[in-house]
């Protein structure tokens, strides 16, 4: 039992901390704002939605399909997050948001969690459309008939945020677990919303080994500088 607390410890013990460290710093609502905007945002395009007078005004605003022209889809990518899909219950939707989004805006910030999730649900959003493209025959590929399937819901932004703060918090085990639930999931079930969590983890991908590189180049930046400011002290009048 010793050796499974110091695992846990080691995996989730940063992550942990710094939820409850924040938590008990203030009012709950007051350290996740984003996160109750989205999950009350979300729950009101379920309800609108499901009213004879509001589902094809929230098919305007955030109902996203690969037939689209692109201009429309990027428009309204953003708000398509926040619209559950009808197939699926909302309350998994308002769960995965409550949970995964609020570690996120607590750990890695806001703005950061907010550019994530965008990130990611575009990923997805743009790969359907080269999927398509592709055609069933290309292993990145896709049938022609998903471009007529709707693409909503926050599954994407969830997985990639889920990705990202796992990495930045050195969860690298749960990091692998989410990507390879993914994997089995498309490998059981190859459908669209499936290789678009992969694609959303591409996308996060990317954007990781960029902040790698910009910190492994800042880091180098204060090295000379350091190493310029000990020349010139070891080379000054006096010594």
């Amino acid at each position: 039992m010793r050796t499974l607390g110091r695992l846990a410890n080691a995996e989730w013990g940063p992550l942990y901390r710094t939820v409850r460290d924040t938590l008990r710093g203030t009012k709950p609502w007051r350290a996740i704002p984003l996160t109750l905007a989205a999950v009350s945002l979300t729950a009101l395009a379920q309800y609108v939605q499901n009213q004879p007078w509001g589902y094809q005004f929230v098919q305007n605003i955030g109902s996203v399909r690969a037939e689209d022209p692109l201009w429309l889809a990027l428009l309204r990518t953003p708000l398509s997050l926040f619209v559950p899909a009808l197939d699926l219950p909302v309350w998994g939707a308002l769960a995965q948001i409550l949970l995964v989004f609020g570690i996120a805006e607590i750990c890695v910030g806001r703005w950061r969690t907010l550019a994530i999730a965008y990130a990611a649900t575009l990923a997805g959003t743009l790969y359907a459309r080269v999927g398509i493209e592709l055609g069933p025959d290309h292993p990145l590929g896709l049938p022609a008939s998903d471009a007529q399937v709707v693409d909503t819901g926050p599954s994407a932004a969830v997985v990639g945020l889920a990705v990202f703060v796992c990495w930045r918090y050195q969860a690298y085990v749960t990091a692998a677990l989410v990507v390879a639930v993914m994997v089995v999931e498309v490998l059981v079930k190859d459908n669209l919303a499936g290789r678009e969590h992969l694609a959303a983890i591409a996308a996060i991908a990317v954007v990781l080994a960029l902040c790698a590189a910009a910190a492994a180049a800042g880091a180098a930046v204060r090295r000379r500088r350091a190493a310029a400011a000990a020349a010139r002290i070891s080379g000054s009048p006096g010594e």
